[in-house]
């Protein structure tokens, strides 16, 4: 899992919120410790702590004090409307700045796209 290409913090955030977009994780569901990302992905715990504190600060985890991290309620949503503003600025703002440069029109991208969703 681990990409040496992107921070370490920002995968371990992104698993945590696969797991939990997927289903895997839901509310009020713990989430494994730092120290088990750790041992897992053999990383230092701070660094597998940065990126469950990334969550915190979304409001996506929160912390039970002396027990562990755990889903927030509403976390799902949050990460749904959080991955569609993503979706829409990496692929579909680009796609449409790419076609306006090889002179497609809308209705010639509204055609492929719908193509592509026939396969």
């Amino acid at each position: 899992m681990i990409d040496d290409s992107r921070p370490i913090y920002v995968q371990i955030a992104e698993k945590i919120e696969n797991d939990i977009i997927e289903g895997g994780l839901p509310e009020e569901t713990q989430v494994p410790s730092t120290n088990q990302f750790a041992a897992f992905y053999k990383i230092n715990p701070a660094t597998a702590g940065k990126g469950v504190n990334l969550l915190v600060d979304q409001g996506i985890l929160y912390k039970k004090r002396g027990v562990g991290m755990f889903v927030a309620k509403g976390a799902m949503d949050r990460l749904m409307e959080k991955r569609r503003e993503q979706f829409y600025e990496q692929y579909v703002i680009t796609m449409l700045q790419e076609a306006e440069k090889i002179g497609m029109t809308r209705a010639e991208v509204t055609q492929m796209i719908e193509k592509g969703a026939g396969k």
